[in-house]
Order: structure tokens, then C-alpha cells, then sequence
């Protein structure tokens, strides 16, 4: 007799994986919720701190997200005072996003609410499981850092 269909798919990694993808999302959605952020809007302003001032497209691709929702994020983002968008001193025909210390001091606060999300989620691990998983997930999921 064959082992019950849900059994097998729960014991697959792929599916614990993405079972704690989404646990960790929605603790990191509600943190940033709390810090009345979403999710690529953390995303990008991270990123504008990161690679500022950096070229609009530059942007979308390094977080890879579609021109056409950058542009959205974007303007929420601006329109909240946390990032500018001017003209790119290297090109400009194209938008250069920096960081407004408003954006700067936001940022702060949803890196420190999404890192205690973090430590919710890996909380049944030790300190030294933490670092093994996290060195394992960077290994399967192609990014090597």
C-alpha cells in the first residue's frame, strides 16, 4: 500500500520550504504593516539606500521588479517624502532615486521590526542552527553570498 498523497508532499523540502517562505513573509508583512510599510516598498527603499542614487532602471532590475510597478512603489514612496527621483547626473534622460532622511530613519525602523520577525520565525532554532540554515538556504537558492 502507498504512503497517503499528503504525507508524501509534506515531506517533500520543496514544500516545507514554501511552507516557511509564507510563515516568514507574513510575519515580516505584519511588522512592516506596524511600521505602515508593505513589502516591496521595504524592498526598494532598502535597495535606493543600497545602490543611491541609482538609476530607475538600475533599481528595477536589481530588486527584479516590472518597470511598471517600480513606478508605483515609486511614487508611493515619493509621495510620502522617503525617496526623490531627479534627473541622473550620469544620463539625464533618466531618473536617479536617492534616500530622504525621512526614508533613511523609516528604513531603520522596518530593518529592526523585520529582523525581530525574523528571530520569531527561527526562534525553535540555536544560534548556531541559525547560521547553518541560513549559510544552506543561500546555498539551494542560487544567491551564494
Amino acid at each position: 500500500m502507498s504512503e497517503a498523497p499528503l504525507p508524501a508532499i509534506r515531506s517533500l523540502p520543496s514544500w516545507l520550504l514554501g511552507r516557511a517562505a509564507a510563515r516568514g513573509r507574513a510575519l515580516v508583512a505584519a511588522a512592516l504593516a506596524e511600521q505602515d510599510m508593505r513589502m516591496w516598498h521595504h524592498v526598494v527603499l532598502s535597495a535606493v539606500r543600497d545602490l543611491g542614487p541609482v538609476a530607475q532602471a538600475d533599481l528595477g532590475r536589481g530588486v527584479g521588479l516590472d518597470p511598471k510597478d517600480l513606478v508605483g512603489v515609486l511614487n508611493d514612496l515619493q509621495a510620502a517624502g522617503l525617496v526623490v527621483r531627479e534627473p541622473d547626473p550620469k544620463d539625464r534622460r533618466k531618473n536617479a532615486v536617492s534616500l530622504t532622511a525621512r526614508g533613511a530613519r523609516l528604513l531603520t525602523r522596518c530593518e529592526k521590526a523585520a529582523r525581530a520577525a525574523n528571530d520569531e520565525l527561527l526562534a525553535p532554532l540555536s544560534e548556531a542552527e541559525r547560521e547553518q540554515f541560513t549559510g544552506m538556504l543561500r546555498r539551494i537558492s542560487g544567491t551564494g553570498d
